[in-house]
């Protein structure tokens, strides 16, 4: 080409870079391997570029921008057709960059939620998995646990139920199956997996057909229904008022084809140890969600867990195992009219209250936050159920219970005049004449004030601890109470739905109220079980 032919309609290099946004250097190296050809030199030996070279460089680094090779960039430019084959085979590239990387921040996103060291290795194993490799992780898993049992119905829906990471998952089933990863290499799902299928071996449950699959929703619907009334209007599972609550779900399953034993046709101790069967085998926590992650694999809705109302269920038929039995023990309790307390009830209750009132006034609001031996209840918590406690036996005593629930703010702006507004009326309230002899249902109503005085004296205890004070509280009531405490809760079941938890251990020479604590779940360094 002519010199004034090149300068007519041509670029030097730095100004094709400029066009371009391309170093220099990049255009030169581009040039070199054959990316873009100069259309000539100048007398200098410059190179120059015409409009096309400019265009062929744009689209060139367009491709490098998306991750092509220099080779395939080349490769697509020279062909007339191969740009859109090429192009094809990058975005499939591409989409599965996009899911590995997906895959790597649903494990980094994990691991700022919870995670171990082991765990991390064991989620980033299972992120480069193969669908092979998951699969045959989840069918070996299922194999394994299952044996020999004869459950055909049950191991076929499990496996069909699909395991497999879509190919184009969504956030939340990458994390689904990362987790479900965790879930069947931990200890908890293989045992409870194979107390569900020895169950449905007992059974001999088969497959079943759409009616009695939606008779069983309805019949679950109904009963988690129930027990959610019971347990936002405060009802503790283990108290007498949920044997109420047991005899309307017993009502509702016996008719049912849930109820699977032909024997069982009134309520009754057999009918709810049968029931007690079947909802602890229904109500497996780790089961429960390993099914849910499998329906988000699959891309179905996930069904509600319900292992808070399971809990809350096999608690009140544990406390209920025959219609009346918490409330018969309890009567046979009432009826015993010695008071152990020093001083008597009403002296060691009033003690017992000023002693808590005092920790109360030392709790400052920037000890809110501050952890407390009962499970996931910070002081603010516990101050707030210590005004609800005198708000409400209060209110029981006076004749007028409250109509606030026991969820609501009872603190306002001002814990210490909460407190003691509330302590003050229940201390008025029990302190009426004929207030002990009085009934309360099968109650006398020294019990009534025994139970309000229980619930202070550990509660204080349970303040103490948090707060770091000295929390053996009235040392001569302490010893007093441990006998009563014992008798009266002693019975109960002491499951995830229970007022208390399994009983720590204490030593002998250890304060009584330590003890009593210890006796009703508490441990006294950490945040504990319940309350």
């Amino acid at each position: 080409m002519r010199m004034d032919d090149v300068s007519r309609s041509t670029w030097s290099i730095g100004a094709v870079a400029r066009q371009t946004g391309l170093p220099v250097k990049v255009v030169r190296h581009w040039s070199d391997v054959g990316i873009v050809a100069p259309v000539g030199r100048t007398a200098g030996g410059y190179r120059r570029y015409d409009t096309a070279g400019v265009a062929r460089l744009h689209l060139a680094r367009t491709l490098r921008d998306l991750g092509m090779g220099l080779g395939e960039i080349r490769a697509a430019l020279d062909r007339e057709d191969g740009l859109t084959e090429v192009a094809a085979a990058h975005v499939e590239a591409l989409e599965a960059q996009i899911r590995r990387l997906r895959t790597h921040q649903a494990v980094l996103r994990t691991v700022t939620r919870r995670t171990t060291h082991e765990g991390l290795a064991l989620m980033t194993r299972n992120a480069r998995m193969s669908p092979d490799e998951r699969r045959k992780l989840v069918h070996g898993f299922l194999t394994d646990t299952l044996g020999d049992l004869d459950v055909p119905h049950f191991r076929d829906g499990l496996l069909a139920a699909g395991s497999d990471l879509p190919e184009d998952p969504t956030d939340e089933q990458v994390e689904a199956w990362l987790e479900l990863g965790e879930l069947v290499a931990g200890g908890e799902l293989r045992p409870a997996m194979r107390r569900v299928a020895e169950y449905a071996a007992r059974q001999g449950q088969g497959a079943q057909d759409s009616a009695v699959a939606e008779e069983m929703r309805a019949l679950t619907d109904a009963w988690t229904a129930r027990v959610r009334t019971a347990i936002q209007a405060g009802t503790a599972a283990d108290s007498p008022a949920a044997d109420q609550v047991v005899a309307d779900i017993v009502a509702a399953w016996l008719p049912s084809r849930a109820n699977t034993a032909p024997t069982v046709t009134s309520d009754g101790a057999e009918a709810r140890k049968f029931l007690t069967e079947q909802l602890t085998t229904a109500a497996e926590p780790a089961v429960e969600r390993f099914w849910q992650l499998l329906c988000v694999l699959g891309g179905r809705p996930a069904p509600a867990g319900i292992a808070e109302e399971g809990q809350w269920l096999t608690t009140a038929l544990g406390a209920n195992p025959a219609p009346g039995a918490r409330n018969t023990r309890l009567e046979a309790l009432y009826r015993d009219d010695s008071d152990p307390w020093p001083g008597g009830v009403l002296d060691a209750f009033t003690r017992v209250q000023d002693t808590v009132a005092t920790i109360v006034r030392a709790t400052t609001p920037d000890q809110f936050g501050l952890l407390t031996p009962c499970t996931d209840w910070t002081v603010r918590d516990l101050l707030d159920h210590l005004v609800w406690e005198n708000v409400i036996w209060g209110g029981l005593a006076q004749g007028t219970p409250p109509t606030e629930g026991h969820t609501e703010n009872h603190l306002g702006d001002n814990h210490i005049a909460a407190f003691e507004t509330a302590a003050s009326q229940a201390r008025e309230a029990f302190r009426q004449p004929g207030m002990l002899e009085r009934s309360f249902g099968p109650a006398p109503g020294r019990r009534v004030v025994e139970q309000l005085l229980v619930e202070l004296l550990v509660h204080g205890w349970d303040l103490a601890t948090a707060l770091g004070r000295d929390r053996d509280l009235e040392p001569d009531i302490a010893h007093a109470a441990l006998p009563v405490v014992r008798e009266i809760y002693g019975a109960l079941p002491r499951t995830a739905g229970g007022s208390f938890s399994p009983a720590q251990s204490a030593p002998e020479h250890a304060p009584a109220l330590d003890r009593v604590a210890a006796f009703l779940g508490r441990a006294a360094h950490v945040a504990g079980p319940g309350c």
